[in-house]
C-alpha cells in the first residue's frame, strides 16, 4: 500500500470524524486494532455507540465506495465490534449501531445502520 494512498485513507477518516463529532458524537477510538483486524471509528452519543467502516476514493469513477463492504467484511466488524466492547468498559448499556461512510474528495456520506 502506497503512502498516497494511506493519505487518502487517513484523510476520508479525518472528515468522517468531523462529521460525527459536528453530529454530536464523540469520538472514542481511530483505527483501533486487535490480531482480526481494524475498527476505523466508535463514536458514542447518548447510549448509541456507533462502529464505522470508513471508504474513501479519490472519484467514484468505480462506484460508490461504501459497495466495498461486503458481507464477509460485515461479519469481522461486528467481530471486532465485540471485542472491542469487551476491551473497554463504556461504564453505561449502549445501542450498537454499524455505519458505513463513503468519502468521494470532500463529501462524506454516511449510511446510518448500513448492516445489522
Amino acid at each position: 500500500m502506497g503512502a498516497a494512498h494511506i493519505d487518502l485513507g487517513k484523510s476520508g477518516e479525518d472528515q468522517t470524524a468531523l462529521w460525527y463529532r459536528s453530529h454530536g458524537f464523540d469520538v472514542l477510538d481511530r483505527n483501533w486494532r486487535c490480531p482480526i483486524g481494524e475498527i476505523d471509528l466508535v463514536a458514542l452519543r447518548d447510549r448509541l455507540l456507533v462502529v464505522v467502516e470508513v471508504k474513501t476514493r479519490r472519484t467514484d469513477a468505480y462506484g460508490v465506495p461504501a459497495l466495498a463492504v461486503t458481507p464477509v467484511k460485515q461479519r469481522r466488524i461486528r467481530r471486532l465490534a465485540a471485542r472491542w466492547l469487551a476491551e473497554h468498559r463504556i461504564g453505561r448499556r449502549v445501542d450498537v449501531r454499524f455505519d458505513v461512510a463513503s468519502v468521494v474528495g470532500d463529501v462524506v456520506t454516511v449510511y446510518e445502520r448500513a448492516f445489522d
